[in-house]
């Protein structure tokens, strides 16, 4: 499975942005696929998830109300909304997808994408 993300800029604080995420490849195995970021000096964290079959979506705390996570499973793209960014939401977002597991858990992923990076300025 090949992830191509895309959507990144730079944006003030309070602004929007929408990242992309295509899937390619043998995607019939994909049971979720996620968003996580990766701030400098700091570990790579969950942001959000979606799982095709349920159709449910997670969210890490500090920016459930803000981000919205989206997906379609017909042609395997996933996209996350970002709403009111503020300076700390800034960092290289990674998409990704996994075959199964707990979606909040890095570890569960099997595919990952190359980076975008998001800035928020204040």
């Amino acid at each position: 499975v090949q992830l191509q993300a895309s959507g990144g800029g730079l944006v003030q604080a309070g602004g929007s942005l929408r990242l992309s995420c295509a899937a390619s490849g043998r995607t019939f195995n994909v049971f979720a696929m996620g968003w996580f970021r990766q701030a400098p000096g700091k570990e790579r964290e969950f942001v959000a998830a979606i799982t095709w079959v349920i159709g449910g979506t997670y969210y890490t705390d500090s920016v459930k109300g803000r981000f919205t996570i989206s997906g379609n499973n017909a042609n395997d793209t996933m996209y996350l909304q970002m709403n009111s960014l503020k300076p700390e939401d800034t960092a290289v977002y990674y998409c990704a997808a996994a075959r199964g597991g707990f979606v909040s858990q890095r570890r569960s992923y099997n595919y990952w994408g190359q980076g975008t990076q998001v800035t928020v300025s204040s």
